[in-house]
């Protein structure tokens, strides 16, 4: 079977061509639609394909993404967006999928790095759908943070991500000003909606506004993957704002939408390490290392498992006194990532306190 690849592009010139060398030879055919780029992503394009279509840009990301589908002919579309690419590893395990395509699934969820450390790991990543079966004629939905509707059945590929490889953002409050054209228009956001369009507030630095929106939405319904992240990022607008018992609060509410998860954990052990109540915070930090994040529960931040709550409990116990264990809890986090700065200081640290104690 075919996969094609679709892209919507405006002013992409700087990262269009470094996705596309990415899929080289994976695709049998490459679609772009161009939404008004007055650089030379269009000539970037036609490079690489003779399928490149103008679309008068109208403020919905969903319209120029359906009307790329439109124009696809493969069995199955991948999409990508720009300054996307796949990386080697991945590039294989996605041409490995491709040969067993055979119609039998609908769509597949790939996983999508989008935050990366000064060492190249990826500290947050979640599940988009991906690749899907053109015939079933699936829908993107929503002006801005747009999804694809999708139907069963449907497969998770953990094994093949998506490296999101951000560059300077072009266009401060573009989806913000999006959001402001719906109200303006009459257009009521639907739940999925106005958790984006609080999520934009907050990422804009409007925290009281954001704050208003995210409570807003916490009373309305909506998926409960959403009214967990919405907690947590409402708990961020609090902290932030200089209100720790509400932080408290937006936390603990996590809890009614979804079981305890390492990020959740993370942020309450930060609060009360922050407020110096040590022994509370071991609590979280201990809890965060015992649960795991499911593949599709939100946004993943693995190091929330493993790295930071190590760490923290480390300082936590050498805080309390207890030097035995703040070292046992380095030494994990060495296990982890060895090359790590915050480890290998702290070994230096346990390596003279336990020196000092032998000679005595």
């Amino acid at each position: 079977m075919t996969l094609g690849l679709c892209m919507i592009v405006k002013n992409e010139e700087e990262v269009l061509a470094r996705c596309l060398d990415s899929v080289q030879g994976l695709t049998d055919e490459i679609v772009i639609v161009d939404t008004g780029s007055q650089d030379a992503t269009i000539q970037t394009a036609k490079r690489y394909t003779d399928l490149v279509y103008p679309y008068r840009w109208n403020f919905d990301f969903a319209a120029a993404r359906n009307y790329a589908f439109s124009l696809a002919s493969a069995d199955y579309i991948l999409w990508l967006d720009a300054d996307d690419v796949l990386l080697e590893k991945d590039r294989n395990a996605l041409l490995a999928l491709k040969k067993k395509l055979d119609g039998s699934v609908n769509a597949y969820y790939l996983r999508y790095d989008a935050a990366f450390d000064e060492d190249g790991n990826a500290v947050m990543y979640f599940f988009r759908e991906r690749i899907v079966k053109r015939e079933c004629g699936f829908v993107w939905q929503g002006r801005v943070h747009e999804t694809l509707c999708v139907a069963p059945p449907v497969r998770c590929e953990a094994g093949i991500a998506v490296t999101h490889k951000k560059g300077e953002r072009k266009e401060r409050g573009r989806n913000l000003f999006i959001f402001a054209r719906m109200f303006a228009d009459g257009t009521m956001p639907d739940d999925r909606q106005k958790y984006y369009f609080a999520r934009e507030l907050c990422d804009n630095g409007l925290y009281d506004t954001a704050a208003a929106a995210f409570e807003s939405f916490l009373r309305g319904g909506g998926w409960a993957e959403d009214k967990a992240e919405a907690c947590r990022a409402l708990a961020h607008c609090y902290k932030i704002k200089g209100e720790p018992q509400k932080q408290l609060s937006a936390l603990m509410r996590s809890f009614d939408y979804a079981p305890p998860r390492p990020e959740i954990c993370c942020d309450l052990g930060d609060l009360y390490r922050e407020a110096r109540d040590y022994s509370k915070a071991v609590f979280w930090y201990k809890l965060a290392l015992n649960e795991k994040t499911q593949a599709g529960n939100g946004f993943i931040c693995p190091d929330c498992g493993g790295l930071i709550p190590c760490l923290w409990l480390c300082v936590c116990f050498d805080k309390l006194g207890d030097y035995s264990r703040a070292k046992h809890y380095n030494d994990l986090a060495g296990k982890i990532r060895p090359q790590d700065k915050s480890y290998l200081h702290n070994k230096a640290y346990f390596e003279k306190i336990f020196y000092d104690e032998d000679k005595t």
